[in-house]
């Protein structure tokens, strides 16, 4: 057991980090192993995959590196996260550019690349960089006010947001928009921002509606299922049916085996046929716990890039739970969204690491921090001039 007294890296790290959280976050990662053994098999299957724990065991190898970066990454001072967000932005946006040139086409959109015999999904890894240096920049704009911050966010927005909507990836513009949006909200913007970006948004998915054939099908299926294939949902609404309350048990659901994306879009319907809606309702307070504890934490926070970018990985982390969860449900068109540490994939299991880490170092206690405020406060000298100087020890009283 270490010690408070111990000025070790690992030691402060321990005291400092918060443990509720991190603990949560390994529990996610177990329940994700335990779903992906569980939704898997029946997908290995259907692919003539010799091997029915093939994709258990690559998730279990994806999550080796994925501890080690969540690990590393919470030991990252502020300053550091900063500058490692920069390099991890410059060398994921342009491998993003490059899946519009050499990426496979899959399912008509490009997001995927092929690099040493492993396959990456950039727009991942962009995700929390992205809403790491829109923080710093919308705190810098109100420490600096003459520095043009805001519009280098805006700019920063735009940069992203135009690969992402070639490739197509409509569900990431969506979830990027959404917290870039709030971390404007939270620095303070105008009510003419607010009503210009709103306008922008309404104005995007009218236009998308419109001039992209697959997100009005999407659209469209969602409002009326009778204009179209609506397999996918109804064979997940059914594994919710099927299951109840209790479950059909471990090994022991059917429906999974006609579901598509059952490993990773659709693991939470998997989730809910064999363990029950009693698991995904504590899978469901699992999140909310999380966010919370992460929003709470934000919330304390003196430092105004610490604020933002814990607030942003925390709404980054909630909003692809809820979109994920939403569509396996029915309560939003389908979209290829993962559910955080359960669903099945490599890039979305490190990214959300290297996210998780990050928000893990931001929203470390900072012990000394008070002490060393109450330090810099000027001494205040009363009218008569005499100060008052506390005496500490034995004689305290006499004195």
């Amino acid at each position: 057991m270490m010690s408070r007294a111990d000025r070790t890296v690992l030691s402060e790290w321990w005291w400092t980090v918060d443990r509720l959280l991190l603990g949560s976050l390994l529990v996610l990662m177990v329940v994700g192993i335990v779903l992906c053994l569980a939704a898997s098999p029946p997908v290995a299957a259907r692919l003539g995959i010799a091997d029915p724990f093939h994709f258990v065991d690559r998730q279990v190898l994806f999550l080796i590196p994925a501890t080690v970066v969540m690990f590393g990454t919470s030991f990252l001072q502020p300053r550091t996260i900063r500058r490692v967000c920069v390099v991890v932005f410059a060398v994921f946006f342009v491998l993003l550019c490059a899946t519009l040139v050499i990426g496979p086409e899959v399912k008509g959109a490009k997001r995927w690349l092929t690099l040493a015999g492993i396959t990456v999904q950039p727009s991942e890894f962009l995700k929390p960089a992205f809403v790491v240096l829109s923080a710093w920049l919308f705190a810098e704009s109100g420490k600096r006010p003459e520095m043009p911050a805001q519009f280098f966010a805006v700019l920063l927005l735009g940069a992203v947001l135009l690969p992402l909507i070639m490739q197509p990836d409509f569900g990431q513009t969506t979830l990027v928009c959404l917290v870039w949006g709030a971390l404007f909200f939270l620095a303070g913007l105008r009510w003419i921002w607010m009503v210009g970006l709103v306008g922008a948004g309404a104005g995007g998915l009218t236009l998308a509606y419109n001039v992209v054939p697959h997100v009005r099908k999407r659209i469209d299926r969602f409002l009326d299922p009778a204009t179209g294939d609506t397999y996918q949902v109804d064979t997940a609404l059914e594994s919710f049916r099927h299951g109840g309350w209790l479950g059909q048990g471990p090994g022991e659901g059917t429906v999974k085996r006609i579901l598509p994306d059952g490993h990773t879009d659709f693991v939470f319907a998997v989730a809910a046929e064999e363990f029950g809606i009693i698991l995904c309702l504590a899978l469901l307070a699992l999140f909310a716990f999380i966010i919370l504890r992460s929003l709470n934490r934000a919330l304390k926070e003196q430092d105004p890039f610490a604020r933002f970018a814990a607030t942003g990985l925390a709404m980054l982390f909630g909003l692809q739970a809820s979109i994920n969860m939403a569509v396996n449900v029915h309560l939003m068109p389908a979209k290829g969204m993962t559910l955080p540490f359960i669903s099945y994939g490599g890039s979305s299991l490190i990214s959300l690491a290297f996210g998780m880490g990050m928000l893990l170092a931001l929203s470390r206690s900072h012990p000394g921090a008070s002490a060393m405020a109450a330090l810099s406060e000027p001494m205040q000298v009363p009218k008569d001039g005499v100060l008052a100087v506390p005496i500490a020890g034995p004689h305290a009283e006499a004195a």
